[in-house]
């Protein structure tokens, strides 16, 4: 997958929030993770990072909105369930991106919209854990934006081309049925 992405917190106040959403993010590839605005123990952020993401990918604190450096050519993408933000099954993420996520019981702030070229939110009927809303985003940037096969029509996985043709070859058949490749004499 071409670019990269990283993705970030401000607000937080529950070490346990921010620790799974690290152990996310080093699971699902980002190439850094940051929190903005927040007074939170490493210490027990590192309690439910079972897979030492600190040793991993790069991690920095910034103190305010306007301390938040990030990379050249990035576009920043708040998570937030706010009127005119796009559903995120439509949206086409960026190639650089990063996405911040607001705290607990509260929005990601004004300020910080501001700096946003994008805004998303889930469809769904209330708010989840800040970790698991982040994770959502992490594993829909990747199937939109990773090589995967498209999705069948009917239910199921892929259907693939026999073995001496390229394993990304996906073989259409009549009526969505698998593939059998001919017995060779």
């Amino acid at each position: 997958m071409r670019g990269y992405f990283g993705i970030g917190v401000e607000g937080i106040s529950k070490p346990m929030n921010v620790g799974n959403l690290l152990r996310s993010a080093h699971s699902f590839g980002a190439s850094f993770f940051f929190t903005v605005n927040t007074d939170i123990d490493l210490h027990a952020m590192r309690e439910s990072d079972t897979s030492g993401a600190f040793d991993h990918i790069p991690f920095y604190n910034y103190a305010g909105v306007d301390d938040l450096k990030l990379p050249r050519g990035t576009s920043m993408v708040a998570v937030e369930l706010v009127e005119g933000a796009v559903e995120l099954p439509s949206f086409r993420h960026p190639a650089q991106a990063v996405y911040i996520l607001g705290p607990e019981k509260n929005s990601v702030s004004p300020e910080m919209l501001k700096r946003c070229q994008h805004v998303i939110k889930i469809p769904m009927k209330f708010c989840v854990n800040v970790g698991v809303a982040g994770a959502i985003v992490m594993y829909d940037r990747l199937i939109s934006l990773g090589k995967f096969a498209p999705r069948p029509v009917k239910e199921g996985g892929p259907v693939f081309a026999p073995d001496d043709l390229r394993r990304d070859q996906i073989i259409s058949t009549p009526n969505d049925r698998p593939f059998t490749p001919k017995a060779k004499r």
